[in-house]
């Protein structure tokens, strides 16, 4: 089988995730450690025992995510053989899991990931006013009559695609009249289901230029290399591995859709039929059977986790 190593993004976050890991593997808990000591706090008792709603605000999510999904891959590494270079035909990340994606390849060091989520996350919550935006979950509509829904829900103010996850689902992103709007027209145009989500902020669209700025500025002084694996941009749904590239492709996510349905499709296509989760939750497992007719998700976030993966990854 060709194997794929995908990571979550916002919204896969629990209190107490990883916690089982790094008591059972020392490489999962350097991975906290190494995360604690770049931000200069103890992100970990946040992760590990909350609260919740201290662990759901933005710029802790982001960085917690990144540290689940990297500690996983430590230990994957370290007990059951993975490499990103011998094993992995791509790399991807949901949002910010294309950090982690990163991280896990080689291309970013852990504590700038770390930093640069956290800046992330504060600059995302800042860029605009807490009610002034809004997202939306329209779902059983096709990609192409959602973003319709949003150009029409629009009028004059911002409506734009800013998830298309597969499925049938598909999130509006924008001010929050904008994004009502499009709730309603999606009921007439045939969806199973539209809602406004809890989210703070209204993110990917172009409400979050000021939170590209800041991370154009954050990106500019951090070093990456190229991935030992192609890592599939969520703005292009198609690989890159050029520094400067991924550099600007991150600028531009922050604004941009996430193509993820779109991205699992291009990793189908070019022979990938296994999916590894590495991280907190299985929402991405669950999308790669609406997308790819015959694929598998593997989520790996705990220590029962290892061993099947690593018995996954020789069949």
């Amino acid at each position: 089988m060709t194997t794929a190593f995908t990571f979550p993004g916002q919204g896969s976050q629990a209190v107490g995730m990883g916690k089982a890991l790094a008591e059972a593997f020392p490489a999962a808990r350097a991975v906290f450690d190494e995360v604690d000591a770049a931000l200069g706090e103890k992100l970990t008792n946040i992760i590990w025992d909350g609260p919740g709603e201290t662990l759901q605000l933005t710029e802790n999510a982001q960085p917690a995510l990144m540290a689940v999904s990297l500690a996983t891959m430590r230990v994957l590494e370290s007990e059951a053989g993975f490499s990103v270079a011998k094993h992995a035909a791509f790399v991807a990340g949901h949002s910010l899991g294309e950090y982690s994606a990163l991280a896990a390849a080689g291309s970013l060091a852990i504590g700038d990931t770390a930093r640069l989520l956290r800046t992330r996350g504060l600059a995302m919550q800042k860029a605009v006013p807490v009610g002034v935006g809004a997202m939306a979950a329209l779902l059983g509509l096709d990609y192409e009559t959602a973003v319709a829904v949003a150009e029409e829900a629009a009028q004059g103010l911002v409506c734009q695609a800013a998830n298309d996850n597969g499925g049938g689902q598909v999130v509006v992103s924008g001010d929050k009249g904008a994004v009502e709007r499009a709730v309603e027209i999606a009921k007439t145009k045939g969806a199973k289901r539209a809602m406004l989500l809890p989210v703070s902020a209204p993110f990917h669209c172009r409400l979050m230029q000021p939170a590209a700025d800041a991370m154009a500025q954050a990106l500019a002084g951090v070093a990456i290399k190229p991935p030992a694996a192609p890592v599939v941009s969520n703005v292009l749904a198609s690989p890159i591995t050029d520094p400067d590239e991924i550099r600007r492709r991150l600028v531009e996510q922050v604004t941009g859709t996430v193509r993820w349905r779109e991205s699992v499709a291009y990793m189908a296509g070019h022979g990938v039929n296994r999916f590894f989760e590495i991280g907190a939750g299985k929402v991405l497992s669950g999308l790669v059977k609406r997308i790819a007719e015959g694929a598998v998700g593997v989520p790996v976030g705990g220590p029962g986790d290892i061993g099947a993966a690593k018995d996954a990854l020789v069949v």
